[in-house]
């Protein structure tokens, strides 16, 4: 039977430790309830074949999920401690009640939701936390936590489309690849053993392979070698800032990919943007929070010297327009905005038409994708063809010559 670790107040007040016996959590709980004891603190207690080798993170479709419920219990008017023991209690994955627990226990010593979430930056993002400060300002926190859980699933909705479009051109993939390595290591070696028992020359394709495969076979070592050095290199200097905006400036010039990570990073702004202003943070405070939202070095430089050019009464629409990022006609939304003091709801606007857009923009990349992958595969497993069949071709003319 599972077994939890327990921390309880007993009716007297000393503080007593135990492990409990119990076929689940909520059991265990009412357990020490019916013992007079008030919980404190209460855990599975994992044995030595559960112990983790790494610490499990709170994965976006979790947060997606937490958001949500969490919103729902504080609209409903239960206090957020209750919230949080509840939604502890009853989810399935142990990162995710790692820290809730640990939320709970430092709600209960005096922090604030966001000061409690603060002390997880590993499993809530940047942007996430700074959102809830200021919503915890403006006592919205119910309807910003509804909003995030709505963006997060958008997100997470465009990554399982990209995910399944490469599922099927993966499988072809590992299919071509296989097919390769077959004919070339347990095939084309026996034809080439019959040119040479009969004194002949293998076609061109046939030897070109079987030259690659000699190739991989004597010197895999360096090339495994040479492999690792530049993922190390390249690990390196994603570590780094100018390594890590280079890459990002890269990845903003690919064609079509460049345009779909683009129209991303303009939603997620100026999603977040209209949420925050709607919500009541001042404007500086909401494009500090929205820029570092981004995870592009391209794009936070870019709207940090926007920051500084608002805050030297230079507006929001003419800076954002002279970065070179923004369409114009997102810089022609937030003018409307400015004029006539809607900025948030020329925002939301702005925000729905990128959304549309980057969704056009992801079916686009799908789109590509998989022939893009299916032809390059088609290609190698074509050539493996062609040197097969030159050489049958070569041993009937050859035997025809006989």
């Amino acid at each position: 039977m599972p077994k939890f670790a327990y921390v309880a107040l007993a009716p007297d007040g000393a503080q007593t430790r135990g492990v409990q016996d119990s076929p689940t959590l909520a059991a265990a709980r009412m357990a020490l309830v019916r013992q007079q004891l008030r919980v404190t603190k209460i855990e599975a207690k994992k044995g030595w074949g559960q112990l983790e080798l790494t610490q499990a993170r709170i994965r976006p479709a979790d947060l997606m999920h937490l958001s949500r419920q969490l919103s729902a219990f504080l609209r409903a008017g239960i206090p957020i401690l209750d919230a949080i023991r509840v939604l502890a209690e009853e989810n399935d994955r142990s990162a995710v009640r790692r820290v809730l627990s640990s939320l709970g226990e430092d709600l209960r010593s005096g922090l604030t939701l966001s000061e409690a979430i603060d002390k997880h930056p590993k499993d809530f993002p940047d942007w996430y936390r700074g959102i809830l400060r200021s919503a915890e300002l403006t006592g919205k926190l119910d309807t910003v936590l509804d909003q995030l859980s709505a963006y997060i699933e958008r997100d997470v909705e465009a990554r399982r489309k990209i995910q399944n479009a490469m599922l099927y051109p993966a499988i072809v993939f590992v299919m071509a690849i296989c097919t390769i390595v077959v004919l070339s290591v347990f095939v084309l070696p026996k034809f080439e053993d019959f040119f040479a028992s009969l004194d002949a020359k293998l076609p061109l394709p046939t030897r070109m392979l079987l030259g690659g495969t000699r190739f991989m076979g004597k010197w895999w070592w360096l090339i495994v070698g040479v492999m690792a050095v530049v993922a190390l290199v390249a690990f390196g200097l994603s570590r780094t800032t100018p390594g890590r905006y280079a890459w990002h400036q890269v990845l903003l010039k690919i064609p079509v990919v460049g345009e779909a990570v683009r129209y991303s990073k303009i939603e997620r702004f100026t999603r977040l943007l209209a949420s925050m202003v709607d919500a009541g943070v001042p404007l500086p405070q909401a494009m500090e929070v929205s820029t570092s939202s981004l995870n592009n070095l391209v794009f936070e430089r870019a709207l940090t010297r926007v920051r500084e050019a608002m805050l030297r009464g230079e507006g929001l629409a003419q800076p954002i327009s002279s970065t070179g990022l923004f369409p114009g006609i997102a810089a022609q939304m937030i003018r409307v905005g400015e004029d006539t003091g809607t900025l948030d709801a020329q925002l939301e606007v702005a925000a729905k038409f990128y959304e549309r857009e980057l969704d056009f923009k992801i079916a686009k990349v799908t789109t590509i994708i998989e022939p893009v992958v299916i032809t390059v595969m088609g290609g190698m497993v074509g050539f493996v063809a062609v040197a097969l069949v030159s050489a049958m071709y070569g041993i009937f003319r050859t035997a025809n010559l006989g």
